[in-house]
């Protein structure tokens, strides 16, 4: 479930954001956001879900565990999402990423014995987080109203549907047995809940501390995606300098 992360991803850019100001018009936070009513409702019940259930749940889980086999089951799990990323790319026309993230599947799902160890990055293959939304969007598609989606977080209509499309190309999609199909979303929502909280705890921020903080700095790291870097001056500035403070705060996970 790769999309999963990702969807934490912008929930942990927004909290980096929270004491910040994302300043954007009326007219375009109405536009962007028509169905806010539902939208604060399930924020709201996400939140909740968050505290009673997510949140010590991954506390539980890297108490329980040794770091080393955390990483290993992250790793696991960002192995697996190197197959969609191949063929978003492959659809984006992004050919010699495609390539480079099929030859990180194969060298990691061998040598890194089933993906436990990312020997590829090692070898200075790049990781890369494309998704079929992002595809989408690179298509031309718009992005569609903001949508906040149960226990998964901020999204877009766009964003959604594929959403759906990437579960479909992940390879545990095709698992006959429910329990273990179903067993290995729960472990991998887990694991990634588990690396935000290890962010959250180092930035001193919650999740879900503010709504249009959270919708704002999603909405603008999915353009800022989809553009592959192609921004204005400024956009760029901070985009970059979102992603290299992001960084810095994963780094703490090692």
């Amino acid at each position: 479930m790769k999309l999963v992360s990702l969807f934490f991803k912008g929930i942990i850019l927004s909290a980096l954001l929270l004491g910040g100001c994302v300043s954007v018009p009326v007219e375009q936070r109405v536009a962007e956001d028509p169905w806010q009513g539902y939208n604060r409702a399930m924020f709201k019940f996400n939140a909740g879900l968050d505290k009673a259930v997510l949140k010590p749940a991954a506390k539980g889980y890297r108490w329980v565990l040794p770091d080393f086999v955390e990483r290993g089951i992250s790793n696991f799990f960002s192995n697996l999402g190197d197959v969609p990323n191949s063929l978003n790319n492959l659809l984006q026309g992004k050919f010699k990423a495609a390539g480079g993230d099929s030859i990180r599947f194969l060298m990691n799902s061998t040598f890194g014995i089933a993906g436990f160890f990312d020997v590829a990055s090692s070898t200075g293959l790049e990781k890369h987080n494309e998704d079929f939304g992002q595809t989408l969007g690179v298509w031309g598609v718009p992005s569609g109203p903001y949508l906040m989606l149960p226990l998964l977080g901020p999204s877009s209509v766009r964003d959604s549907g594929g959403f759906l499309v990437d579960l479909a190309m992940r390879p545990q999609s095709y698992i006959d047995d429910d329990e273990v199909r179903w067993g290995l979303y729960a472990i991998e929502l887990v694991s990634a809940r588990n690396s935000v909280l290890k962010l959250e705890e180092s930035a001193g921020l919650g999740i879900y501390d503010d709504y249009e903080q959270m919708r704002e700095v999603y909405l603008q790291r999915r353009k800022s995606l989809i553009a592959n870097g192609h921004l204005d001056d400024d956009a760029a500035a901070d985009d970059d300098a979102l992603r290299k403070e992001l960084e810095a705060l994963e780094g703490l996970e090692e």
